[in-house]
């Protein structure tokens, strides 16, 4: 399935559905453009959400898989057995900024949106807002934030996020990591492509992304 992607360069944004065969070099490419300039400073991933609601599990299960998969060059908030959630947000994001100086911080979250739009991933400059779904006065996480659209949004947003798939979250929590994993390998390999954040990748590039992915699913990620 090949889907169009939507790219917005005033706001640095990016997104692109799940489900589409250009998924791992596009959104891989706009991903590493983020983290190039940024290396030598700890690099930190904090998934925000809960396993008490199916559709604010998407943080917790990318964190999850993350910590399984012992990332070299980013250290990881976040899990299914020690979530980031509302209660607790400020006192991790406290330990965060006590353990680390000057961190670049990649936030991850779940959200709801169009109809249209659920299934999409996204990617974009600044920090997430947690708890914008549901209303919440929540503080403002990350340098960068990526986010997977799980349901629809408009109202009665905690009935929704308690009754959205599994499978669209798990499917999603996938991709994420697979991402963010194959992020981790073009850094420890020194190969980290100066691509522009405010292009696309050409279809030469396309090709180099889309073949490191294959061979890092099929060594890495049996």
């Amino acid at each position: 399935m090949s889907t169009n992607h939507w790219f917005n360069k005033k706001l640095n944004s990016f997104r692109m559905h799940m489900d589409s065969d250009e998924l791992y070099p596009e959104f891989l490419n706009v991903l590493l453009s983020f983290i190039e300039n940024q290396t030598k400073k700890p690099l930190v991933i904090v998934c925000i959400g809960t396993d008490r609601s199916t559709g604010d599990s998407l943080g917790p299960l990318i964190g999850s898989k993350l910590e399984s998969a012992k990332l070299k060059n980013f250290d990881v908030f976040g899990t299914l057995k020690d979530p980031v959630h509302a209660v607790n947000m400020k006192e991790k994001m406290d330990i965060i900024m006590r353990k680390y100086e000057e961190p670049f911080i990649i936030a991850i979250d779940a959200c709801l949106g169009k109809m249209k739009n659920v299934g999409e991933i996204t990617i974009s400059d600044g920090p997430v807002r947690p708890g914008a779904a549901v209303k919440k006065d929540l503080p403002s996480i990350g340098d960068i934030h990526m986010t997977g659209i799980v349901n629809i949004g408009g109202m009665m947003e905690y009935f929704v996020l308690q009754n959205t798939r599994l499978f669209t979250v798990m499917s999603m929590a996938d991709m994420i990591a697979k991402l963010l994993i194959e992020a981790d390998q073009w850094i420890e390999q020194s190969v980290l492509p100066s691509y522009s954040n405010t292009s696309i990748t050409t279809h030469k590039q396309e090709k180099r992304l889309t073949s490191a992915f294959h061979f890092f699913k099929s060594e890495k990620l049996k």
